[in-house]
């Protein structure tokens, strides 16, 4: 699918076809996200294009930009992101060579500052979570002791 612009930033100049892996798909990309995309640090200025692309209806435009955010560290942009099951799935795949599991395909759960977390470690909140179950909103800041992690869900703490 060869279009005119950028299905990242828009540009019209240098488009190329950039394969989503694993699968066959591709999205029209300029030369200069695609040379992003390979750097090892991304320039988070760069990027804020993504603020407008999230939107796009096509499922692989929303993991690449799924995996750009998650590399960002953007949590604001990626908890507005909503991805199908399926399409989270696919954007997971390469990312949890990134971040989510280990060399022996176990989950690794991280904090906001990519810290590794343990069971039994604290941690501080650092946005305002409601909390099934229960009737409040744990607040931004609070301190939680021993926390519980979730073995087969990389996203979930318990404490």
């Amino acid at each position: 699918m060869n279009k005119t612009n950028c299905e990242l930033c828009k540009s019209n100049i240098d488009i190329i076809d950039y394969k989503v892996e694993p699968r066959e798909e591709t999205i029209s990309i300029c030369s200069s996200c695609n040379n992003e995309i390979n750097k090892k640090d991304l320039d988070e200025t760069y990027w804020h294009c993504l603020n407008d692309s999230m939107w796009s209806d096509m499922a692989s435009v929303q993991v690449v930009v799924y995996r750009l955010l998650t590399r960002l560290k953007n949590q604001d942009l990626l908890d507005m992101l909503y991805l199908d099951d399926d399409t989270k799935k696919w954007a997971n795949i390469e990312m949890s060579e990134m971040s989510g599991t280990n060399k022996d395909n176990n989950i690794v759960h991280k904090d906001a500052n990519g810290m590794i977390l343990k069971n039994g470690d604290s941690a501080s909140i650092t946005k305002d979570l409601v909390v099934k179950g229960a009737n409040f909103t744990a607040k931004r800041g609070v301190l939680v002791k021993n926390i519980s992690l979730v073995l087969d869900d990389e996203e979930h703490i318990e404490a």
